[in-house]
């Protein structure tokens, strides 16, 4: 890990340097204390109940005197103070850009979101997950792409190339929240023999239509969700197998005055020819949907509450691999619209057939020009002695960051 983090700031330090004499930068430097209410499980004695880190994004733009021409680059580096798998380094991007007259072309390592559901992010396929930062599947390592954009009357098509494959990340056996046993990172496999320079590609249509947008999105390679082996008798850890997969998908949001309705959904054939496991050739249906209505100036003032509600399901029941198929999630957002720009996002996702309880709260406001607050509850209740989740059950946590944006 000490070596790809210190190859990681090695070709950032280079890049400043090249860059230095027509810089236009912008980042942030933010300390983060996680602190966790419980103490590890005994069969985790190497973790801890607080984690201090610090890290810092800092994004250069170039437009190259060009209206039409544009380099951006964004590093990304942590530094934990316990778990050597959280102290790492990514290029969030490193793309050229340029448009033409009736499409638009990007090149480099890049970020793409699809999505619109607040409780997780089914659709959203083409970056990893960087899973070290968050529990939250938000943030995302950089994906090497060619990505070409074409515009038409009838909508907007996306087609993606995408040569290499990156690995999600996981915390080490000194880190918290985690699965138990470890994840060993070391040990992985692919079902394609190309390993992680298989060539995945991807398509996406997009359009609105009047106050729906839709997205149609189809993609063809390795999966970013890993197969988890269990230990054998000659180690402790879990092991990572990539299968490849197909899946088709569907996204939409309906806005309505104070209505905002959203569904996502994906089809995937998810093939698994492991020689070390049962082969299978797995289809399923998994969906997402629900709405968030806002009342607006509550109280005669300037504040707005929205509610919001969500449903997700998996066809595969208990045989899902990913931890949500037959939840609801309810919550609450607080938009303070004030010059701070506070707002706040409590929710509650709710198994509806073993009862396990998800809790988060998310609060962020600016003090001062340049400073930003941001606490992060997240609780986990009620875990089922055979979920997925067993092993964070003592793991709920209290995160407070403070950035330094410039």
């Amino acid at each position: 890990m000490k070596i790809k983090l210190k190859a990681i700031l090695t070709v950032t330090t280079l890049a400043l340097t090249s860059f230095q004499s027509m810089a236009d930068w912008s980042g942030d430097i933010t300390l983060q204390d996680r602190y966790f209410l419980h103490d590890p499980l005994p069969q985790n004695p190497q973790q801890h109940n607080n984690y201090l880190s610090i890290s810092s994004e800092i994004e250069y733009y170039n437009d190259l005197d060009s209206d039409n021409k544009s380099i951006t680059f964004t590093p990304f580096v942590r530094i934990d103070q316990y778990d050597d798998e959280r102290t790492h380094g990514d290029i969030r991007e490193l793309q050229y850009q340029q448009v033409f007259d009736s499409w638009e072309l990007r090149l480099g390592i890049s970020k793409v979101y699809w999505g619109v559901t607040e409780s997780q992010h089914l659709v959203d396929v083409i970056n990893q997950t960087d899973n070290v930062e968050n529990t939250d599947g938000e943030d995302k390592l950089g994906q090497p792409m060619i990505k070409a954009s074409f515009e038409r009357d009838w909508g907007t098509v996306d087609v993606f190339i995408l040569p290499y494959f990156r690995e999600r990340t996981f915390q080490d056996v000194d880190g918290r929240p985690r699965s138990s046993p470890a994840v060993d990172t070391d040990q992985v496999d692919y079902e394609s023999t190309d390993n992680e320079q298989n060539i995945d590609y991807a398509m996406r249509w997009f359009r609105y239509f009047g106050d729906l947008e839709i997205g149609l999105a189809y993609f063809n390679g390795t999966s970013r969700e890993p197969l988890f082996r269990r230990p054998t008798n000659n180690t402790n850890s879990l092991s990572l197998y990539y299968p490849q997969m197909q899946q088709a998908s569907i996204d939409a949001q309906l806005t309505t005055e104070e209505w905002l309705w959203k569904f996502e959904a994906i089809a995937r054939d998810w093939q698994n020819n492991d020689s070390n496991d049962q082969l299978f050739d797995e289809q399923f249906f998994a969906m997402t949907g629900g709405f968030e209505y806002t009342f607006v100036g509550v109280f005669e003032s300037d504040a707005d509450i929205g509610l919001v509600s969500e449903y997700l399901y998996d066809n595969r029941g208990e045989e899902a691999t990913a931890i949500f198929q037959n939840d609801i999630m309810m919550g609450l957002r607080l938009a303070m619209n004030d010059a701070d720009s506070s707002e706040a996002l409590f929710g509650v996702i709710y198994d509806l057939d073993n009862q396990e309880r998800l809790i988060s709260l998310e609060a962020s406001t600016r003090f001062a020009e340049s400073w930003t607050a941001t606490l992060e509850i997240r609780g986990f209740n009620n875990i089922h002695r055979l979920s997925r989740l067993k092993g964070i059950e003592e793991d709920d946590f209290v995160q407070l960051d403070i950035a330094y944006y410039f």
